[in-house]
C-alpha cells in the first residue's frame, strides 16, 4: 500500500472537519462594540494629554492672534531658521511678525523648521493624522529637523476609524493616494536599545492647538 503523503492527510483532516462540524461556542461573541475603554474625558483634554506622553510639545492659542505671537516667539526664541512652510496662510501670518520664511522650492532642503496642516487629531493615540492632499505634501513629514503643526480643535477625533471615515467624506472619490498618523517624533533605537530621536524624521514635533479658526485674517487674501 503507497504511503499516504501530507497534502492527502490535510485533506484528509479537512474533510473530517467538515463532516464532524462542531458548534460555535463563541456564537454571542460581539463583534461590534470598541474594544477600548471609553474616553471618560473630553476629547481635546485626552488628545493633549495622549500627544504629550509620545514626546510632543504642546501650545494652546485661543485664538490667530496667539497663535501668531506664540509662534514667532518660538522661532525667534529656539533660533529654528531656515523656517519653510508650503501654506501661504501660515507664511502670511508670520510675515505679518516680521519672520522671513522659505517658500521656494529651490530651498526646500535648506530648511530646518517646516510648518504645515493636517487632516485631524486622534485623541485615543495621540495621533496627527496627514494625507498628500494637504498643500504639505508627503515630504513635510520626514524632511525638517523640526516639525510644526497647525490645527484647531475641531479636528479632534476620538477614534482613528473617525479620521478615516471624515477623510472619505471630505475627499469622496479623490481620495489621497497616501494618508499617514504621526504619533510624537521621530524615534529608533539599535541593538543594544539606545534610543535615537530624528533618525527618520523630524527630531521635535510641536502643535499650536487654536480654539477658532484663522480664517478671518486672510480674508482679504482669499
Amino acid at each position: 500500500m503507497d504511503e499516504i503523503t501530507d497534502k492527502e492527510k490535510l485533506l484528509k483532516n479537512i474533510r473530517n472537519a467538515l463532516i464532524d462540524k462542531v458548534e460555535n461556542p463563541f456564537h454571542d461573541l460581539d463583534l461590534d462594540s470598541s474594544v477600548y475603554p471609553p474616553i471618560e474625558e473630553s476629547p481635546d483634554i485626552y488628545f493633549v494629554r495622549r500627544f504629550i506622553e509620545v514626546g510632543g510639545k504642546f501650545v494652546y492659542c485661543a485664538n490667530e492672534l496667539e497663535l501668531s505671537e506664540n509662534l514667532s516667539d518660538l522661532l525667534v526664541n529656539e533660533n529654528l531658521f531656515p523656517v519653510f512652510t508650503p501654506d501661504e496662510r501660515i507664511r502670511y501670518l508670520l510675515l505679518q511678525n516680521g519672520i522671513d520664511v522659505i517658500h521656494n522650492e529651490d530651498d526646500f532642503y535648506e530648511m530646518k523648521t517646516g510648518i504645515t496642516s493636517c487632516e485631524y487629531l486622534v485623541a485615543r493615540t495621540g495621533s496627527i493624522v496627514f494625507s498628500s492632499r494637504l498643500s504639505s505634501g508627503r515630504r513635510m513629514i520626514t524632511v525638517p529637523e523640526v516639525h510644526i503643526v497647525i490645527a484647531h480643535t475641531s479636528q479632534i477625533v476620538v477614534e482613528i476609524k473617525e479620521a478615516l471615515a471624515n477623510i472619505r467624506l471630505k475627499y469622496q472619490k479623490q481620495l489621497p493616494s497616501f494618508i499617514t498618523f504621526v504619533t510624537g517624533p521621530s524615534r529608533t533605537s539599535d541593538i543594544e536599545k539606545t534610543l535615537v530621536m530624528g533618525a527618520h524624521g523630524p527630531a521635535k514635533l510641536y502643535l499650536f492647538l487654536i480654539e477658532e479658526e484663522i480664517k478671518p485674517i486672510f480674508e482679504n487674501l482669499l
